[in-house]
């Protein structure tokens, strides 16, 4: 059933559930645990996605691209791609191609927040990226998040994907520790001078236009300090195997190329074990010394490997870190909250594909 708000600016009431289940349990404990460790909240800033709506749904939206996108115009150029496809070999007849394909001109020159297709309304949302925070720094996986029974280290193995399914409903009952969660969070906004002022102004304006907060899935990211700030490095990932996997892929493949121990134009499945323990190329001291260097790189991924569930590793000065990253999408009488207009987007509207005809069939170039 939907309540409703009370009234403009008003807040939709909250239906809580306490948890039962020793699984879901052992996580509310899990939760209560973690505030007393880290207790401080470190915003990082908006992160995009689509969301849609049917004729069905109510008031619930169910998430069709991730909310990962760094800015605006990439969630419209991936709703873009995904209606072109649509059209080109889903589309049930020269009317739905049609208005799919109409969709998608307005994306190619429009910066368009929300449009209908269908009967199926798709809108852009907006999220807020955030990581608690204590005296240890930024909070590491909790020991209910799901992880693997065995690790795949496999690199060219699928990885689940963020937001995969996930149905937005502000009406589902929430634990306590999501309740507490929630309303601390109402009123987060950009307040320092550091900030601009239309900034400021549309965060102040979204406390009225959006007053609830939805959270959405824990996402995991692979964290750098080498002084006393955190910086990402890679991510999100909807697992922290996934983070820690994709910091091996980093220590292995990427960070030995962009630091030329390993030539960029070399074997694609060459990675710093195998460079290590073959040797390097050419002999002498400058071969050797690269031997070591990759030696080290494959050191430190053995040892973020053998640890099990390892979440902190130390490398070359720098402390790398799986941090628990979250998400908050702010909620109003018409549902989740779209880009505001201080959002930057760092690229225009393009056109991506080819251009179809009625029956999907792909027009030569004009």
């Amino acid at each position: 059933m939907d309540r409703g708000y009370a009234g403009p600016g008003g807040s939709r009431p909250l239906v809580v559930r306490v948890p039962v289940e020793p699984v879901e349990a052992a996580m509310e404990a899990d939760a209560v645990d973690a505030v007393a460790r880290a207790g401080d909240v470190v915003v990082r800033g908006p992160l995009f996605g689509v969301a849609s709506q049917g004729e069905g749904d109510g008031p619930r939206w169910r998430v069709v691209l991730a909310v990962t996108d760094g800015c605006p115009q990439l969630s419209r150029d991936g709703l873009n791609s995904q209606l072109w496809f649509r059209a080109k070999d889903h589309a049930r007849d020269r009317a739905e191609r049609r208005a799919l394909l109409a969709a998608v001109a307005r994306l190619e020159t429009e910066r368009v927040d929300e449009l209908s297709v269908d009967g199926t309304r798709y809108r852009i949302v907006r999220a807020e990226e955030y990581a608690a925070a204590g005296p240890d720094g930024m909070e590491q996986p909790r020991p209910t998040d799901p992880e693997p029974p065995v690790p795949d280290w496999n690199r060219g193995s699928g990885s689940p994907a963020i937001d995969d399914g996930l149905l937005l409903d502000p009406g589902a009952p929430v634990t306590p520790t999501q309740v507490v969660e929630q309303l601390a969070l109402r009123g987060l906004r950009y307040t320092g001078e550091r900030f601009p002022e239309d900034v400021r102004a549309d965060a102040r304006r979204a406390l009225d236009t959006h007053p609830d907060v939805l959270l959405l899935p824990a996402t995991f990211t692979v964290v750098e300090r080498r002084t006393r700030s955190w910086k990402p490095v890679s991510g999100p990932h909807a697992t922290a195997h996934d983070a820690r996997k994709s910091l091996d892929f980093a220590l292995t493949w990427m960070w030995p190329r962009m630091h030329g121990h390993i030539p960029h134009d070399a074997d694609p499945q060459a990675d710093a074990r195998t460079w290590a323990a073959g040797g390097a190329p050419g002999g002498g001291a400058p071969a050797d010394r690269r031997a070591a260097q990759l030696a080290a790189y494959a050191g430190a991924a053995d040892a973020l490997r053998a640890g099990g569930r390892v979440d902190r590793l130390e490398f070359q000065g720098a402390e790398y870190r799986i941090a628990r990253t979250r998400r908050l999408l702010r909620w109003g009488p018409d549902g989740p909250e779209g880009p505001r207009p201080s959002d930057v987007n760092s690229q225009d509207p393009v056109r991506m594909h080819p251009l179809l005809d009625e029956d999907g069939r792909i027009l030569p170039e004009p």
